[in-house]
C-alpha cells in the first residue's frame, strides 16, 4: 500500500505522524509527507488510522 498527502488540502496538524511515525513525518513547509514509498509490514492499521484520523482528508492509501 502507497500512502500519499495531498499538499493542497493538508493543514499541519501532525496527527498523522503522532499515529503513524514510520509512514508520515512533517515538511519544512509544515505539512505532512510519506517518508516510505510503501508502508512497512505491519504497520497498515497505523496508516489506516492515520488516514482515518486525518480532519480534512489529505491522505490516501493505495
Amino acid at each position: 500500500m502507497k500512502p500519499a498527502v495531498d499538499q493542497d488540502l493538508c493543514i499541519g496538524c501532525g496527527v498523522c505522524p503522532s499515529v503513524a511515525p514510520s509512514v508520515f513525518d512533517m515538511n519544512d513547509d509544515g505539512k505532512a509527507e510519506p517518508i516510505v514509498d510503501a508502508v512497512p509490514a505491519g504497520d497498515e492499521d497505523v496508516a489506516q488510522e492515520a488516514m482515518d484520523s486525518c480532519p480534512v482528508g489529505a491522505i490516501t492509501l493505495e
